[in-house]
């Protein structure tokens, strides 16, 4: 079962869809958040592959790992500029 912290749900979710009115960033950001809690570490994936996974178009994931990026919910990091990126999830409403 994912853990999903009640801030995702109560804030973030109305944060994303209600105000940015970007529903699949939301969408993206629990999938990324589920894999990285099954893999226990960042995940490396295409945007091809990520649309796969949430059933979106590939131009979507893109847009939406972008804005979870600006928005510092998503830190990407990528070797080179045609590398695949990595994703790390941001939880900023949490101290570690």
């Amino acid at each position: 079962m994912l853990a999903v912290d009640d801030y995702v749900i109560d804030v973030l979710m109305r944060d994303l869809v209600g105000h940015d009115r970007r529903p699949v960033s939301f969408l993206v950001y629990l999938w990324l958040a589920a894999e990285q809690q099954r893999r226990g570490e960042a995940v490396t994936i295409s945007y091809q592959q990520l649309a796969e996974s949430i059933g979106i178009s590939k131009s979507s994931a893109q847009a939406a790992a972008g804005w979870l990026a600006k928005r510092k919910l998503l830190a990407v990091n990528k070797t080179g500029f045609t590398a695949t990126p990595s994703y790390a999830v941001q939880r900023p409403w949490r101290p570690e």
